[in-house]
């Protein structure tokens, strides 16, 4: 419906250290979201935001710089300080038990072992968000779950994300137009037959 306001939230550590890497797939996102506007993000409290329009609706952008595990405390701030209703929340993350350039939207659920969907649930005393998973994949050995999120994609990694991010962006779009349920049923449609085990991964990171 024309006329509301949203906050669509990347996920991600802010640093030039971890620019590229998987954990920071949700600023990607946002980034691509803006790309050839001329919108910029700018800093601010708890976070760099801008805002952009689609379809009569408002869409105000947030890149928490409260690292991954305090990403709640931003949530929370520019819910409040927009006005903005919880239904109108999108957070955006990477998802390790996705096979990578896999998207999976729901509008509620479990963290699935991601810190900052815990951190947020935590804050927000809810799980009843919606949240836009992006697959990074785990082709890691035991115990490497934190050096695998917070390592560099690879040039082969970036090109099997780069068309999975346009689509991300579309989501986005769909969410803030069409409504959740719809924009599920349009995401999620590729993925319908990929069985996750999103809900009981352990999936580790700052």
């Amino acid at each position: 419906m024309a006329g509301g306001k949203y906050l669509i939230v990347g996920l991600g550590n802010v640093g030039i250290e971890y620019d590229n890497t998987r954990h920071n797939i949700g600023f990607m996102v946002l980034d691509k979201l803006i790309e050839g506007s001329n919108t910029i993000f700018n800093v601010g409290r708890l976070g760099s935001t801008c805002s952009i329009s689609h379809r009569g609706n408002k869409l105000i952008l947030l890149k928490p710089s409260t690292y991954m595990n305090l990403s709640g405390k931003a949530v929370n701030y520019w819910l409040q300080e927009e006005g903005i209703k919880i239904e109108n929340l999108l957070i955006i993350c990477d998802d390790l038990a996705l096979p990578i350039g896999a998207l999976r939207l729901r509008k509620s659920g479990s963290d699935g072992g991601h810190n900052g969907l815990a951190n947020i649930a935590q804050t927000l005393s809810t799980t009843n968000f919606s949240r836009l998973r992006i697959g990074i994949g785990s082709e890691f050995n035991r115990g490497g779950q934190i050096d695998y999120v917070l390592g560099k994609l690879s040039s082969q990694e970036r090109e099997q994300l780069e068309p999975v991010i346009k689509k991300a962006c579309q989501a986005i779009k769909d969410f803030s137009f069409i409504g959740v349920d719809r924009a599920m049923n349009i995401c999620n449609t590729k993925i319908k037959n990929q069985e996750s085990k999103t809900d009981d991964s352990n999936q580790e990171g700052n």
